[in-house]
């Protein structure tokens, strides 16, 4: 389950917490993870950075939010270009080896600011950094694909990427416009409109249907299935607005080992 200490302002994690609590789960029979970086405050050193106050102060209060003694993976939810890369590894080093997270990692960090900081945490003997959390998805996948080619065996960097509809558009439902309801049509993200309902993106996603048809999916389901075969994806999180579609995108598990080379070269074309 992901969440992030920003998410509704820290609310997503008491929602977030309290059903696990309810659901009465042995702890160790799931994982949690979240991010810290936007903060809650916009006092100094409080918003907007991975110094060590920042952190130190924002693991202790997701945990409290949780209502958990730890998270099993705590990400720096963007890169800091304002705070070394040294003392943002040290402060995460330290969370894990206090117990507060069981492993760290990086969000929408570029490789290069994740081998600096692995390879720091290693010249000093630190807890490294093991998994990155970027965007991944048909429409994007430079960075997965390209320039961390050569951290995946040179780091045993792991991922666990977002976005595998591409907000949605890869499913098909803004084919022909936006529908009510769905998460283009909220106001809270108009600012995603320009970028993700492209002709280009509804025209391509039009096309992947026929594809998911012959193999007796959702084009949901194919998009997710296509992002779950990359050997180097630990996990491919999606999002729900309704148990259904919980249902429906678990359905693409058993589509991957289905997705050969000449179905993997059509969606490619």
């Amino acid at each position: 389950f992901d969440n992030a200490e920003v998410y509704a302002g820290g609310k997503a994690e008491e929602i977030m917490g309290a059903a696990l609590k309810r659901l009465g789960l042995r702890r160790g029979s799931y994982l949690v993870s979240t991010k810290l970086y936007w903060g809650l405050h916009d006092g100094p050193n409080e918003k907007n950075t991975l110094n060590r106050k920042r952190l130190l102060e924002g693991i202790d209060g997701s945990l409290r939010r949780l209502g958990m003694d730890y998270v099993d993976l705590l990400f720096c939810h963007r890169p800091d270009p304002n705070t070394p890369i040294e003392e943002t590894v040290w402060a995460m080093s330290d969370i894990v080896a206090s117990g507060r997270a069981m492993y760290w990692g990086t969000s929408e960090w570029s490789a290069e600011e994740y081998r600096q900081a692995w390879e720091i945490a290693d010249r000093r003997n630190l807890r490294k950094p093991v998994m990155e959390q970027p965007q991944y998805n048909l429409f994007v996948r430079d960075r997965v694909e390209r320039q961390f080619a050569r951290l995946y065996e040179g780091t045993g960097l792991g991922l666990t990427t977002w976005s595998p509809l591409a907000s949605g558009v890869l499913t098909g439902k803004y084919a022909n416009g936006i529908p009510a309801g769905s998460r283009l049509a909220l106001k809270d993200y108009s600012w995603l409109k320009d970028s993700a309902l492209t002709p280009e993106r509804i025209e391509a996603a039009a096309r992947l249907a026929p594809i998911a048809k012959e193999l007796g999916a959702t084009s949901a389901q194919l998009a997710i299935a296509w992002c779950a075969r990359n050997p180097h994806v630990s996990t491919v999180m999606t999002g729900a607005s309704r148990p259904e579609q919980v249902s429906e995108n678990m359905k693409a598990m058993d589509l991957v080992a289905r997705l050969d080379d000449s179905v993997m070269a059509a969606i490619d074309a």
